[in-house]
């Protein structure tokens, strides 16, 4: 009968990718915290977002140690999504644009809050 080994990994590994996404979270809720807004805010969120999502997905998933061509069939698909719906995006963004160039501004586009909607006191 073969005695067959399994691979461990280090400990050590698991634990600093721990510190690092507890640091990674701790620096999303500084962006509330601090009160950025508009876009610096909503970019610095999907950015420790997807940090995190990969370390993830890398070390605790055990992705890091798969062979080449897994690790493309799982990423691959998602990733080349994601490249379409920023085309999606910015083509609408383009068609809205021309719209409001030929058309003018729509008068229903003005900008609410939801305690408008809700009927609610800011």
């Amino acid at each position: 009968m073969e005695h067959s080994e399994s691979q461990q990994h280090p400990i050590g590994v698991y634990l600093k990718v721990w510190l690092l996404l507890f640091v990674l979270s701790a620096m999303s809720y500084m962006v509330d915290y601090l009160n950025f807004q508009g876009m610096v805010r909503w970019s610095l969120i999907i950015i420790f977002m997807l940090l995190k999502a990969g370390f993830i997905v890398a070390i605790f998933m055990h992705v890091m140690w798969e062979r080449m061509t897994l690790i493309t069939a799982i990423l691959g698909p998602p990733t080349v999504l994601l490249i379409l719906i920023g085309f999606m995006a910015s083509e609408g963004d383009h068609t809205f644009g021309t719209r409001v160039d030929y058309l003018g501004q729509p008068e229903a586009a003005e900008r609410i809050h939801v305690s408008d909607v809700l009927g609610e006191d800011h």
